[in-house]
């Protein structure tokens, strides 16, 4: 006997279940997105703390680098099985990651609790954007209700880089994994309660394609380990063999997806004309996104000087931007003849965002920086919530699973390249600068304190190094060194801005797709 269709099933729910549903799911987002904004803003911090900046990266690829290799898998399984077991076992888990990220002390005990974390944060991804669809199947209702998501993703946003500042100033750095402790018990809850099982796939499930899942690790893994080591001085053999072998792992990973009679990552999906554009636009836009959320804070803090409080609220424009600019998309993507042309605009407002970032200095007006932070977060909030609305426009109602998770993997994996290439520009820019500065000015002593940004950043280093060089000026030497760490940061933006130009390409290629007559359509069937 076949499985009734989901929209069937959507459509037997009364409107208090859909409601309180929603709102489970609204708290998963919350707990997710306040995470990611939280930690961005403590991280100066927490590397302060625990003396740690060679993995600064690290805390935020660690948790991409799992969530990436996590989102197919559980895109997958969803569609086979229904999201809901999927949704809470990665509550449980991702709730007590966080609670394991506030007990680290030290930074590779930290990076494995985040990787840990990052598991959870992938099945919370790879499921809650799709169980939308399963609850709406019609384009308007879908549109309506997406609303809830987009105004809970603007309050995590707006108070998360304000709140981190504040807990990291006022009650320390592990007090921002512990604020994810309540919400994660409000969503299990919720869901636990009120979301339904819906399984779009009418066949019984199929056998994972474990050997796709695990040449996803190897490739992108080694491709991770390549990128964080170029800058470390390893052996040339050991960097090469890594791009070796991320190379084998994903023609490999192309070869055995063609051939797999269920693949993970299935190829009409990564060669449909209208997606694989979409999934192109994701990967840039997660490598611009996290370059400037993970940097941005950093040259606050460290480059101008500022609190963790300050640099909070100077970021939170931005994440509160990508919630209003959800919310407007909203009302006139709809209305629009050609609504991929929001595509363009959106990737313009944040390409010029980061190049106006190369500007910033700690002169420059916070409220040209807030202003700019405005501008950066509307471009997102057109890009964001259109790449999910046009992906699950095109791709195959059986596999809206896949595809939505296709489109969070592969923002995800621009966000590990972002984060990582850039911190290997900023590394390399930094060091060098500071230590032609010092050989210009003292020789090159003091190297060994001021080419680690930590001197900038923890109290008692800084404190030590006055102290030390009490003879040599330190003042006029940490000034010199906040202004290499904002230009190897300015050097960063420039890249990403220069990186989101292929973008205006990609979004060209997207199809046609006129909402506005689907909606129409549909409309008559709505009760």
């Amino acid at each position: 006997m076949n499985a009734p269709d989901s929209s069937t099933l959507a459509a037997g729910l009364d409107f208090r279940q859909r409601l309180l549903a929603m709102l489970g799911l609204c708290c998963v987002l919350i707990m997710v997105a306040l995470d990611q904004t939280v930690v961005g803003t403590a991280m100066p911090t927490v590397v302060a703390d625990l003396r740690g900046f060679a993995l600064y990266a690290w805390v935020g690829t660690s948790y991409l680098l799992t969530s990436v290799i996590t989102v197919p898998i559980f895109g997958k399984l969803g569609d086979d099985h229904g999201r809901k077991p999927f949704v809470l076992a990665a509550i449980a888990l991702f709730t007590a990651a966080s609670m394991l990220c506030g007990l680290a002390q030290t930074m590779p005990q930290l990076v494995l609790a985040r990787a840990l974390q990052g598991v959870g944060g992938g099945m919370l991804v790879a499921t809650t954007f799709a169980c939308v669809p399963d609850l709406f199947p019609h384009t308007a209702e879908r549109l309506r209700w997406q609303v809830m998501l987009s105004a809970s993703f603007g309050l995590a946003n707006a108070v998360g880089p304000s709140l981190g500042g504040f807990l990291t100033e006022y009650f320390g750095w592990r007090s921002v994994f512990f604020v994810n402790l309540p919400v994660g018990l409000i969503s299990l809850a919720c869901v636990w309660r009120f979301l339904p099982v819906i399984r779009q796939a009418a066949r019984p499930p199929s056998r994972l394609d474990w050997q796709g899942a695990a040449l996803i690790a190897l490739f992108l893994g080694s491709l991770q380990l390549a990128v964080e080591w170029l800058p470390q001085h390893k052996p040339p053999l050991l960097l090469g063999l890594l791009a070796a072998l991320s190379l084998a792992a994903l023609l490999a990973l192309i070869w055995w997806e063609k051939r797999s009679p269920n693949p993970l990552l299935p190829p009409s999906m990564l060669a449909h004309p209208g997606l694989a554009p979409l999934f192109g636009l994701s990967l840039l836009m997660g490598f611009g996104m996290f370059a400037v959320m993970y940097y941005a804070p950093l040259m606050f803090q460290a480059g101008f000087g500022l609190s963790p409080n300050q640099a909070g609220l100077l970021v939170t424009p931005l994440v509160v931007f990508i919630t209003l600019g959800s919310m407007v998309n909203g009302r006139i993507v709809q209305r629009l003849r050609r609504p991929t042309r929001l595509l363009t605009l959106g990737l313009l407002m944040f390409a010029l965002t980061a190049a106006l970032l190369t500007r910033a200095t700690p002169a420059t007006a916070h409220w040209l920086i807030i202003a700019n932070m405005m501008l950066g977060g509307l471009g997102l909030g057109l890009l964001m919530p259109n790449l999910t609305i046009f992906v699950q426009q095109l791709a195959p109602r059986q596999q809206l699973g896949v595809s939505t998770a296709m489109l969070q993997s592969t923002r995800m994996v621009g966000g590990m390249l972002g984060t990582a290439v850039m911190g290997v520009v900023v590394s390399r820019q930094f060091q060098h600068g500071v230590a032609a500065m010092l050989e210009a000015r003292h020789g090159g002593a003091w190297q060994s304190w001021l080419a680690d940004p930590q001197t900038l950043l923890n109290p008692a280093i800084l404190a030590q190094f006055r102290l030390a060089a009490a003879a040599a000026q330190p003042e006029a030497l940490l000034a010199a060194t906040r202004l290499q760490l904002v230009d190897a940061i300015h050097l960063s933006q420039w890249l990403v801005a220069i990186l989101l130009l292929p973008g205006l390409w990609l979004a060209r290629k997207v199809p046609a797709i006129q909402l506005s007559s689907m909606i129409s359509a549909e409309a008559p069937r709505h009760d």
